[in-house]
């Protein structure tokens, strides 16, 4: 057996492991304080809607509602700390594993994307290339979007919870943003190099790579050095991730541990419906895009495919996209991808296509709606879409970015954001399904882009 499908394999075993001792741990260590943190929600859920009902907040009961709902989410509070602080020894493993993978991320994009730039000398190459992808990326994200918005009113998920308007009070704990013209360009266009370096701002990184990188190729035969240089750095970095790879089924049996301690088996069965629902639209949004890679790639989207069974199982396990960001581009150029064009589209793709993130924005949202039988016509509904398309770009990076842009988009329709609490529990198994088909959307992008160009070869392996 390989290396690569050892650790595939370990990485599937970790992940199993994982379910099983994080069920023993739910069922013997943690059902007290999962007891108290439910049976706290309910009062406070209990608490908002008495205190949405009345009218006079100047009354000694409306004070007393306060302080009820407070002494309930101090009980809650310190039960979810003491919960989190047994499970620190498996947050851990996954912490050091995706601290380390951030380490590696930024220098990683910086040089490939650099000595790609570089290579394909010219800024009109350059413009083309990006022209390319950029088609690829909207289109791909109006369809995913549009896949959502379909399916949530084929399904119906919503509908079973026949939810009563929320009070005005209820705090979801997720800041609602809606991205302005000047926040937008603050994630594109960094202020310094150093700074963007230092926070993993992805899309920062690249702009500055691609006016180095034309720069290099620009200024002729001393640019030469530069770009042997950081071609030699690109593969030291590759070298260091590989060391790091190989704490990856740790990281998988930590992450997968602590969330089905947490969560249990039994948030499946609350939300079965939700999920089953949410993971059928996932596969059939993959089918899709294997559908219309094959049109592009033909038989050799199956090769790809099986190549990125580590990047999915390791960012589905995860829940993080970017953790397999180094061997998805391992992946792709072992496929027979250029590194000028793996470097230039993949860290593009993290930023501009987010394919899963996409679908569950539109699909989240309109759960929402119907689940407090809040109607929205057909224009409402293609209007939340341009509006999720827009406001979804340039936020990679932002801590709950999906739940942060669905609560400033729900807003605008009026949808209350207390909404967003049916979430927040099982948002982290839904970000696995989301981080999984976020790889599969940029890796497909990337081979497409690189069969336009012409600069598809035969794989390596």
């Amino acid at each position: 057996m390989s290396n690569k499908n050892k650790l595939t394999l370990f990485i599937f075993i970790a992940l199993v492991l994982g379910v099983a001792v994080g069920y023993y741990l739910n069922v013997n260590n943690f059902s007290k304080h999962n007891e108290v943190i439910v049976s706290a929600d309910a009062q406070i859920k209990k608490i908002d809607g008495q205190l949405g009902d009345m009218t006079d907040t100047t009354v000694v009961q409306y004070a007393q509602l306060k302080a009820q709902k407070a002494a309930q989410v101090k009980i809650r509070k310190e039960n979810e700390t003491l919960r989190e602080k047994k499970l620190e020894p498996f947050t851990l493993l996954s912490d050091i594993f995706l601290r380390l993978i951030k380490m590696i991320v930024a220098p990683l994009v910086f040089t490939t994307l650099v000595v790609g730039v570089a290579k394909v000398g010219d800024i009109k190459a350059v413009g083309r290339i990006g022209g390319k992808t950029m088609l690829w990326f909207i289109s791909a994200s109006l369809m995913s979007l549009l896949l959502g918005m379909l399916l949530v009113n084929i399904f119906k998920p919503g509908q079973a919870m026949h939810l009563p308007l929320p009070s005005t009070h209820t705090d979801t704990g997720i800041k609602a943003t809606a991205l302005s013209v000047k926040d937008f360009i603050s994630h594109i266009f960094p202020k310094s190099f150093a700074e963007s370096m230092a926070t993993n701002e992805i899309l920062q990184i690249v702009v500055f790579s691609l006016f180095f990188g034309v720069a290099t190729a620009a200024v002729g035969e001393k640019g030469k050095v530069v770009i042997e240089f950081f071609d030699s750095v690109a593969h030291i970095v590759l070298k260091v991730t590989g060391y790091v790879m190989n704490f990856a089924p740790f990281a998988v049996f930590g992450a997968m541990a602590a969330i089905v301690a947490k969560q249990g088996i039994s948030v499946l069965s609350t939300y079965a419906l939700f999920i089953g629902e949410f993971y059928s639209s996932m596969l059939i949004l993959w089918l899709l895009l294997i559908f219309i890679g094959y049109l592009i790639l033909k038989r050799r989207i199956f090769n790809l495919m099986n190549r990125m069974k580590e990047p999915v199982m390791l960012a589905f396990s995860t829940a993080s996209s970017e953790a397999a960001y180094p061997r998805t581009m391992l992946q792709l150029e072992r496929f027979g991808c250029k590194d000028k064009i793996v470097s230039f589209v993949l860290p593009l793709g993290y930023s501009f296509n987010l394919d899963g993130s996409m679908l569950y924005m539109t699909f989240a949202s309109l759960f929402i709606a119907q689940s407090y039988g809040i109607h929205l016509s057909f224009e409402q509904q293609i209007t939340m879409l341009l509006i999720l398309m827009l406001t979804s770009k340039g936020i990679a990076g932002v801590p709950r970015a999906s739940l942060v842009v669905i609560a400033g988009t729900i807003a605008t329709f009026n949808i209350p954001e207390a909404g967003l609490a049916l979430l927040i529990g099982i948002d982290p198994l839904l970000d696995m399904g989301r981080s999984a088909t976020n790889v599969i959307g940029n890796s497909i992008a990337t081979a497409v882009v690189s069969k336009w160009e012409g600069e598809l070869t035969e794989p390596l392996d």
